[in-house]
């Protein structure tokens, strides 16, 4: 079997969202069979969405919304429009305060993958659209992070392996 790649995408200015991205990476790259790579969102090519099997997306949240940097890069997907079709996707962020916006930030950039027809990892327990914390990341949230990282990377797996059957 091939091996899978899971492209850790973020945007960072105080380096907050950085760390997150640090974790949710190294959750991923423990599941066998899994490579992940960490790319701040400037750099991020189309080619490069194009050849993840997964995209992971963290920004920082600003009025409740992700950061230009990112958006831009979703602005520049639509080059590509349909080719990320039945990739795995997922989100995080981190925000200045408790209620300012961390969900509906996250629900912005859940929104650009699923109209790229994209299958989103979701979490029924808690951090139900993807894990958010307040400014630098607690131990918590770098739990919940490395979570979302394995849990991304095994439903990834688990997908790709319906693919070889078909």
């Amino acid at each position: 079997m091939e091996q899978i790649k899971i492209l850790v995408v973020y945007d960072s200015l105080s380096g907050n969202t950085e760390k997150m991205a640090s974790c949710v990476a190294e959750g991923a790259g423990e599941i066998e069979g899994v490579t992940a790579v960490t790319k701040k969102a400037g750099y991020v090519t189309l080619e490069d969405l194009f050849g993840a099997q997964a995209i992971i997306m963290g920004s920082p949240t600003y009025y409740g919304l992700m950061s230009s940097g990112l958006k831009d890069l979703l602005d520049k997907s639509a080059q590509i429009h349909g080719k990320l079709s039945g990739k795995v996707g997922a989100a995080f962020t981190s925000a200045g305060g408790n209620a300012t916006g961390a969900e509906t930030c996250l629900l912005s950039i859940l929104e650009a993958m699923l109209i790229h027809g994209m299958v989103i990892q979701g979490r029924a327990d808690n951090k139900h659209y993807g894990p958010a914390c307040v400014e630098a990341p607690d131990e918590e949230a770098k739990k919940y992070c490395r979570d979302l990282g394995r849990r991304t990377a095994e439903l990834t797996l688990a997908l790709s392996k319906g693919k070889e059957s078909v």
